[in-house]
């Protein structure tokens, strides 16, 4: 398993999250099996996300996915307030 670690500003978290929960389908359909959003304690413009796929090569897929479909179309992420920084991610 690897994870897709997603991180950035946002403006608000309601509009951020409304934005996440109508990408739900893409991500079943890209094999995510399980995510988690947190936030700083100190920052509530800020998110973190990780998403958990069976291999790099699907977390890869997402990953151009969000950069083409999502991170780079206003009205698909009326929240973000910078640029993301996405990395994935492996067990050590």
């Amino acid at each position: 398993m690897v994870t897709l670690h997603i991180e950035h500003p946002i403006t608000d978290l309601a509009t951020w999250q409304a934005a996440f929960d109508r990408f739900a389908p893409a991500r079943t359909a890209a094999g995510v099996l399980a995510h988690r959003v947190q936030q700083p304690v100190d920052d509530p413009r800020y998110i973190v996300v990780d998403l958990d796929f069976p291999s790099t090569e699907q977390a890869e897929r997402f990953r151009a996915f969000l950069e083409r479909e999502v991170w780079s179309v206003p009205a698909n992420s009326p929240a973000l307030a910078g640029s993301p920084t996405a990395r994935i991610l492996a067990a050590a």
